[in-house]
């Protein structure tokens, strides 16, 4: 059964492609294509710019590098993006959407859980990460590392974007009736409002008592393209639950946790998590990357899949207490069901997770 609206799925992606909506510069990477995205590729060029900027409406991108470069690293070899600056990198994919189709981006997993900042920006645009409907140009994307230097190169993949047509997002009704049928979030009682259901903090730990990690400063570089290549306690600080289910956020640190509830994503819905909502604290939690369809899902080996959030607090220090709501999932629907859920003998990171670094640590 296909919809007239909702998310395009991974089979929509491939057919936007071979229409050409998406341009690449060189064939996609066999796995680039996800069950409701695709990866976006870095290209070969990235530029340092004095700030990050929006081009605003009748202004292209590239006009605006022009005034605020102050200088161009080559990529094709990998260069080192400092914590602290700003770049600007054009993507390999380019896009000409039809009139009906708009996208948004989001990104990776792996790029929030190192606390990199992206957004992806194009020509006239007034907002970050929002692509309107028939866009037709270039992708750019703006990196900046917040508490490690990293290594990138082309074709390195940071970003994701999703692909909708219409009206996409369930509201409160509809998210009660699902959550009725497919429990959404592991919790008799679901905090249901303004069309997200609720998301909240463990602050247990796990059977040793871990509750999360603080990432160290002055560390040495991550290679974003590495698994598993780097020691955690060069580059992390394990937070222990010392009888006290509460943890004091300090300002400009950045922390890994997880999430009170596992999260389940039937196969026919997509999710994202609302980054910050002024509503719960003021310190900003964040699931970079998108919940894909088949995320926690049973049948996709996924039972239990909990969110690792992304939790940084702003200005004064925050006390999180265990069970504490910090942020909502908003659930879209999708056009068809994909031809591949999330964590299907896809090589999957992150099914069936509960607290867990990046990909880039060693277990």
């Amino acid at each position: 059964m296909t919809r007239e609206t909702g998310i395009l799925s991974d089979n929509a992606i491939k057919a936007l492609h071979d229409q050409g909506a998406i341009v690449p510069e060189r064939d996609f990477d066999k796995d680039q294509i996800q069950p409701a995205s695709l990866d976006l590729r870095l290209g070969t060029k990235a530029f340092r710019i004095r700030a990050s900027f929006l081009p605003g409406k009748g202004n292209k991108v590239s006009g605006k590098l022009e005034r605020f470069q102050l200088h161009e690293l080559d990529l094709t070899k990998g260069a080192i993006l400092e914590t602290g600056c700003v770049y600007l990198v054009p993507l390999l994919e380019r896009l000409t959407l039809p009139k009906d189709v708009e996208a948004s981006a989001n990104p990776k997993s792996s790029t929030g859980r190192l606390d990199i900042f992206t957004r992806v920006i194009v020509d006239e645009s007034q907002a970050f990460d929002q692509i309107p409907a028939g866009y037709r140009g270039p992708l750019y994307l703006e990196i900046s590392p917040s508490t490690f230097p990293v290594v990138v190169r082309t074709g390195s993949r940071l970003s994701q974007i999703r692909f909708r047509k219409g009206q996409t997002v369930l509201g409160d009704k509809e998210l009660l009736d699902l959550h009725d049928a497919e429990t959404l979030v592991a919790t008799a009682s679901p905090n249901i409002h303004n069309g997200g259901i609720g998301l909240s903090i463990d602050l247990s730990g796990d059977e040793n008592g871990l509750v999360g990690y603080r990432g160290k400063r002055h560390t040495g570089l991550v290679d974003v393209d590495k698994k598993a290549a780097h020691r955690i306690l060069d580059f992390w600080e394990p937070i222990y639950n010392h009888g006290s289910r509460d943890l004091v956020l300090d300002p400009d640190e950045f922390y890994i946790l997880v999430s009170n509830e596992a999260v389940h994503v039937p196969p026919l819905y997509a999710a994202e998590m609302v980054p910050f909502d002024p509503l719960v604290g003021e310190f900003r939690v964040h699931y970079a990357g998108f919940f894909d369809p088949g995320f926690g899902h049973v049948h996709a080996g996924g039972e239990g899949a909990r969110g690792v959030l992304e939790v940084r607090s702003h200005e004064v220090p925050f006390i999180l207490e265990h069970g504490q709501l910090v942020g909502r999932l908003v659930y879209e629907h999708m056009m068809e069901r994909p031809a591949m859920l999330y964590g299907s003998g896809m090589g999957s990171n992150y099914q069936a997770q509960g607290l867990k670094l990046s990909k880039h640590f060693k277990s």
